[in-house]
């Protein structure tokens, strides 16, 4: 009799956006004639870069005659763009790091997700709160979290992350964490972690013999020079981070698939007789056993993004919607909301008005002014008062949503 895996049986229902898009649908089956617009879902609007698109072509083009055809690749990415990723996102940071310590992926989810396979099950793992649902859901699946009581895991450590701390949370006290979640800049809430605060996490980890999972999708965004773009700017987190990484929101590659994750050779765990393994070889063999690879024309794209023509024209698609992200924290602050992020992030995380829930806010804001957001509760109890917006949509779209929502306001 084939059994199921009932830890799956404990997740909840439905993941966060699929929850939000059903609601979505079901308004615009009521409402056929509303033009409903998304501030909601993290997807990208514009357009691939032509750098990007140009070297798409060139590799279909290889791939259509016998001299140039790829078949399978190497698991863990081609060299070229790992040299690339290398020269380019670390070394003018000071970060030195072996083209094998980079992965290549099909998107920072993925990998985010699958990395915990490589952990005794039951590890106590700790998140930030609010936090990006995969972390945890991944964790459920292997029965690492506990049950599910009040909005939360009981083997769960969750550290809020509120506006009276900044948005960065105390270092972990009492029991140890083993596994750390850390995301900056931040999904959902848009803020971003300073190296100081950074290096406490690190120095925590080392003394705890923790490992920490760190998150970096955005670190693109990232306008001020003071704040770390990689977790391997602190002196150190080569022993105990793996970071991940996406072009997904960077490049406008969430339809064509590409990231990357950094796993040091310098990184182990321990096995319960105390000997220490490296996980650099461990996901490597898990990535050979389990991942097929990245496709030859989403790599070569990819390497395209950090040529020069490629970095202009990215940095004007991160522009673009970072001008989204001003334009709407001036307008929601104008409209006197309490909101954060939207600086070094394209993400603007904004408290509802009148200790109102963030499902019945994103109900009345669906209804009201036909704009979708995301509720901050579904990324965890310390979201609960507080919904997300995304800088994703194009202008025109997001000045007509700021213009309903101001219009909205007024009526309320």
């Amino acid at each position: 009799m084939a059994l199921v895996n009932i830890h799956f049986l404990n997740l909840q229902n439905n993941y966060l956006f699929a929850d939000i898009a059903k609601k979505v649908n079901a308004f615009k089956v009521m409402h056929p004639k509303a033009d409903v617009i998304s501030l909601g879902i993290g997807d990208v609007t514009q357009p691939l870069a032509p750098a990007v698109v140009e070297a798409m072509h060139k590799a279909a083009d290889e791939m259509a005659t016998a001299e140039g055809f790829r078949g399978y690749g190497p698991e863990q990415g081609y060299d070229f763009l790992r040299e690339a990723i290398l020269k380019n996102d670390f070394l003018p940071r000071g970060v030195h790091l072996g083209i094998d310590e980079i992965f290549i992926n099909d998107g920072a989810k993925s990998d985010t997700g699958n990395f915990q396979e490589l952990l005794h099950w039951d590890n106590f793992i700790g998140v930030t709160d609010p936090i990006y649902p995969v972390y945890i859901d991944s964790n459920v699946m292997i029965g690492r979290c506990g049950t599910y009581r009040d909005g939360r895991w009981t083997n769960v450590r969750y550290m809020p992350c509120t506006a009276e701390n900044g948005f960065v949370p105390p270092l972990p006290s009492g029991r140890p964490v083993d596994v750390i979640y850390l995301c900056y800049p931040n999904n959902p809430t848009g803020t971003v972690i300073t190296k100081q605060e950074l290096r406490k996490w690190v120095n925590y980890a080392l003394k705890n013999d923790a490992l920490i999972l760190y998150d970096a999708a955005y670190q693109a965004y990232i306008r001020d020079p003071e704040i770390p773009h990689s977790i391997y700017e602190i002196r150190g987190a080569r022993k105990c981070a793996v970071e991940f990484h996406s072009f997904s929101k960077t490049a406008g590659f969430t339809g064509v698939r590409c990231g990357y994750t950094v796993v040091p050779k310098d990184v182990s765990v321990s096995t319960f007789e105390g000997e220490r393994i490296p996980l650099n070889q461990l996901w490597l063999r898990r990535q050979c056993t389990k991942f097929n690879g990245t496709s030859y024309i989403s790599q070569r794209a990819a390497e395209a993004i950090y040529t020069p023509e490629g970095k202009q024209q990215i940095q004007q698609t991160i522009d673009y919607y970072m001008d989204n992200a001003h334009r709407m924290l001036s307008k929601l602050c104008e409209l006197g909301f309490e909101v954060y992020g939207g600086e070094n992030a394209p993400y603007i995380w904004m408290r509802t008005p009148d200790s109102m829930g963030s499902w019945p806010f994103f109900e009345a804001l669906l209804y009201g002014a036909n704009v979708v957001c995301t509720p901050g509760v579904g990324f965890g109890p310390s979201g609960e008062g507080y919904v997300r917006f995304t800088a994703f949509n194009s202008h025109e779209k997001t000045e007509e949503a700021l213009t309903r929502i101001e219009n909205w306001t007024k009526q309320h």
